[in-house]
């Protein structure tokens, strides 16, 4: 076959190909419409009607704020009031967004069948049903099945929306006072001797937990274990190490204590005492830290201002080829 003839037979198989190629391709389906377009999933939802509300129309603000003055002070200044939010209550149906629809109970405010939703009256899993119709996502997302769920918390045992007296419509001034009313034991610990950041408003107990739900424990709300919690702060500690420490890994509270400590670096005892936990004097050094040193008024200055992390510096992990021991 000639060049012309190889040319002609080419372009007939490759338009065989392309016939073959369309007929064997299946056409294109239709796309299935999207359950939820992404502005409505924006879109709040307004809670279930309260049973004694059915069949009653919504009659706005002012007319709630008639008896209820009392209520709108601090409504106000919550967020819930602020109407250029497009998910607030305040944007909706204002305070019959959560209480249900109240002409029924406007006609006749006496009559108790007609009484609206009232917080103070609800079990927890019934106000918190309310709340997480618009409070489902972001901090709130794991809700369902933590701790504070799961123990018959309330979102009304911590905020108020009326009543609100510190951020986030907390019902204490400060995290730490709220937190104290369930958690004294830990939230006394703050006020130890060793420097705390809480205490100077440099941190607060959200910052490492999550009080309404996370897939750490203790409600941490970084990581998966204690260690990548505290390691999101603490980078450099984080590692991996070519020498690393057994305590370390296996969590940071085998030596800190996190809410606080009367002793350096928040350490859950003394060095070098906290050292021997697992050293024990039978090793190096053998007698220099024992109770009859530390008492006797002959060897007592052998102690003083000693400590195993005056030599071993790296203590949490080394990168040393020779930092066995932790020197460097």
């Amino acid at each position: 076959m000639g060049p012309t003839a190889w040319l002609v037979f080419s372009v007939l198989v490759w338009g065989v190909t392309f016939v073959r190629a369309g007929a064997l391709t299946p056409a294109p389906t239709k796309a299935a419409p999207a359950q939820k377009t992404a502005e409505a999933q924006k879109t709040p939802q307004l809670p279930e009607i309260p049973a004694s509300a059915v069949g009653a129309t919504y009659v706005g603000e002012e007319t709630c704020t008639t008896c209820h003055e009392d209520k709108k002070a601090g409504y106000d200044n919550s967020l819930h009031s602020k109407d250029a939010d497009p998910r607030t209550p305040a944007a909706m149906k204002a305070c019959e967004t959560c209480h249900g629809p109240g002409s029924k109970h406007a006609e006749d405010p006496t009559n108790l069948s007609t009484r609206l939703r009232k917080f103070t009256g609800l079990s927890a899993d019934e106000t918190n049903k309310v709340c997480v119709t618009c409070h489902a996502s972001g901090d709130h997302a794991l809700w369902a099945g933590s701790k504070h769920e799961a123990r018959g918390v309330s979102c009304t045992s911590c905020h108020s929306v009326h009543n609100a007296k510190g951020e986030k419509q907390l019902k204490a001034e400060t995290q730490p006072k709220l937190c104290a009313t369930c958690h004294a034991n830990i939230v006394n610990k703050l006020n130890r001797f060793d420097h705390m950041p809480v205490r100077e408003d440099k941190m607060v107990c959200s910052s490492c937990h999550n009080t309404h739900g996370s897939a750490n424990v203790k409600m941490l709300r970084s990581g998966t274990t204690i260690d990548e919690a505290c390691t999101s702060c603490h980078a450099e500690k984080r590692g991996p190490f070519l020498w690393e420490h057994a305590p370390v890994v296996n969590s940071c509270v085998t030596c800190h204590d996190p809410h606080g400590s009367s002793n350096d670096r928040m350490l859950n005892a003394k060095v070098p005492f906290l050292c021997q936990r697992c050293h024990v004097t039978s090793r190096h050094p053998p007698t220099v830290y024992d109770g009859s040193v530390i008492t006797s008024s002959t060897g007592a200055n052998r102690i003083t201002g000693r400590g195993c992390v005056i030599c071993h510096a790296q203590i949490h992990g080394s990168n040393s080829p020779s930092g066995k021991a932790f020197l460097r």
